[in-house]
């Protein structure tokens, strides 16, 4: 197991580098002056000259690399527009993407794994119609245009729940108050509708397959309860798929902030990637995009070594 992570941890490091180049590549190619933006639309001509001395965007673009890449190694590196290290500007974002995608995965798992367990049980059952039908709904319908129905909804129409912002925070956190709980209803539950949606289909799919396999009716053979079969037997096997889908998730959250919290207003990561590019703040996009890469890696690699847990079958020697 030692020697796999090991593996994994260098493959990541290469993945990183080659990811590092794409991204500058892409930088340099977007459309844009990052200096005439930064400058406004008053500024003269000469002070947009400066502006762009000043960025480095003469430099030569091995040393516009170096100095993207040594800046967030050394945590020196500037936001152009934040003025600020590009660290700093990313983690004063993060708890606000980590509480809401945190509670929008808590929220899919508990409503999509038991709906998905249910309809394959009750297969064929007016059960089954409705958790299909709303699992299809909910992988078809945007979730930007999702996010604004329940802000119209319990915001306008009902004046039940906030329709934008963060809220009240305690410690950094909107959560552990009431007020910035509301707040985090409709991101929240606007985020988690594709997570519901993927993994109720999923968990269905996958414990049909089990359920037809030969060791089930030997359990039930055996005289064990269906309780003990369907849970303990049935729905471990298969579990599997489903964690590897919540791991892949990860960057699925990141993706959905940038629509979740541009539409509401929520302070978090997604928004500042939108902010970011509209600036054309290439060292915030820089840092972000690797950030997210690293994440999604890291995702992998905690469900690979979550199958040896899940399967005992599975080893990585």
């Amino acid at each position: 197991m030692f020697g796999y992570m090991v593996r994994r941890v260098l493959q990541m490091a290469v993945v990183l580098f080659g990811l590092t180049l794409l991204l500058f590549v892409l930088l340099k190619t977007m459309p844009g002056d990052p200096a005439r933006i930064m400058a406004g639309l008053g500024a003269t001509p000469e002070s947009i000259e400066v502006l762009r001395h000043r960025l480095g965007l003469y430099d030569p673009l091995y040393v516009q690399y170096w100095r993207l890449i040594s800046g967030l190694v050394n945590g020196q590196l500037q936001a152009m527009t934040y003025h600020k290290p590009v660290w700093t500007v990313i983690m004063e974002r993060l708890p606000a993407t980590v509480e809401l995608g945190v509670a929008a995965v808590i929220l899919a798992l508990f409503v999509s794994i038991p709906a998905g367990l249910l309809s394959a049980i009750y297969r064929n059952s007016p059960l089954d119609y409705v958790v299909t039908t709303a699992a299809l709904m909910g992988i078809s319908i945007p979730v930007f245009w999702f996010a604004l129905m329940l802000m119209m909804v319990f915001g306008v129409i009902l004046h039940v729940l906030p329709v934008s912002g963060r809220g009240e925070t305690l410690f950094g956190w909107s959560f552990l108050t009431v007020d910035g709980l509301r707040h985090l209803i409709i991101p929240s539950v606007a985020l988690s509708s594709v997570l519901m949606a993927l993994n109720a289909r999923l968990t269905r799919a996958s414990m049909l397959e089990v359920m037809r396999q030969e060791y089930i009716d030997t359990a039930r053979a055996k005289g064990l309860r269906e309780r003990v079969v369907l849970i303990k037997h049935a729905f471990r096997n298969a579990l599997a798929p489903v964690v590897t889908n919540i791991g892949l998730q990860v960057g699925a959250i990141f993706a959905g902030a940038v629509l979740t919290e541009t539409t509401t207003a929520w302070p978090g990561i997604g928004r500042l990637i939108y902010d970011s590019i509209l600036r054309r703040d290439q060292s915030v996009v820089f840092g972000l995009a690797l950030f997210m890469g690293a994440c999604y890696m890291i995702s992998y690699l905690v469900v690979d070594l979550l199958y040896a847990y899940i399967d005992p079958r599975i080893t990585y020697d």
